[in-house]
């Protein structure tokens, strides 16, 4: 019988979360298919009863629902715990719709082992949105205690010290300032996402040995992304993390852990051109 999984968010359409599960579904002869579900926040409900009642055998979240989700569902599981960030749902054999959190997996084999995880590093984390608490949890993962994050709402970086106690807050409108003073810089905003607003400055004066990290894949270079790309910083784009995390979720799903090959990559970045 054909199984069908999804991914709910707002903005959606960008999402390549169709292209890589399909392509897996495909691979290992799986008759499922993966597409995107416009969802408000008033669909959550009928969207987990859908997950309840088996017309969806499980769907990833993204922004603006990783938090908002866990209303709706009955448990969630390890670092959905840690982060109260949920990207996959699934339903386990006793019915239970479960949340879990495959995004911290997906920065720490992406990126995190590139990253020498000196305890004196000092780390800057801006946006304290969706993605947010995933990515404190895997530099905490790493033993690096020196966490900073900055957003555009002061109400959300307080809301995440409140989980995180040890981060420090930095006003938004002195981040231009202090970016010079970091050794890790992510950027776990929309800012630079294809079509939508970007930084209002360039990250001049920044570290030589400056590590920055977008969690953007559309596009693969955002203008931050290309500015210190240029400046000789070690950049990454969003695209690994991005297939890591859809790696983990698959395996969820379906207990099949697959390949990141050549046609996938392949594949992926045609999408993004």
């Amino acid at each position: 019988m054909k199984k069908f999984f999804g991914i709910i968010g707002n903005p959606i359409a960008h999402s390549l979360s169709p292209t890589l599960h399909n392509y897996w579904f495909k691979k290992y002869n799986l008759e499922a298919d993966y597409s995107i579900i416009e969802a408000k926040d008033k669909d959550l409900p009928s969207v987990i009863k859908k997950i309840k009642d088996g017309s969806y055998s499980g769907i990833n979240v993204t922004l603006p629902y990783k938090q908002k989700i866990i209303h709706h569902i009955d448990k969630v599981v390890n670092d959905a715990v840690s982060t109260g960030s949920v990207n996959t749902v699934l339903l386990d054999n006793n019915k239970t719709v479960i949340g879990e959190n495959t995004d911290v997996f997906g920065l720490q084999a992406a990126y995190l082992k590139e990253i020498d995880n000196s305890i004196s590093k000092k780390v800057l984390i801006i946006g304290a949105g969706g993605v947010s608490p995933s990515v404190i949890l895997s530099i905490q993962k790493l033993g690096i205690r020196n966490i900073s994050i900055t957003n555009r709402t002061n109400e959300k970086c307080i809301f995440l010290k409140k989980k995180f106690k040890s981060l420090n807050i930095i006003p938004w409108l002195s981040l231009e300032d202090k970016i010079k003073e970091f050794d890790i810089i992510i950027n776990a905003t929309s800012l630079g996402l294809k079509h939508g607003e970007d930084f209002s400055f360039n990250f001049a004066n920044t570290k030589n040995e400056l590590v920055y990290i977008d969690t953007i894949y559309n596009p693969l270079e955002t203008k931050t992304y290309k500015f210190l790309k240029d400046e000789g910083r070690k950049v990454f784009n969003g695209l690994d993390m991005f297939i890591y995390q859809g790696q983990k979720s698959f395996y969820l799903w379906t207990k099949i852990n697959p390949e990141i090959d050549d046609g996938l990559i392949e594949l992926l970045n045609s999408k993004l051109k």
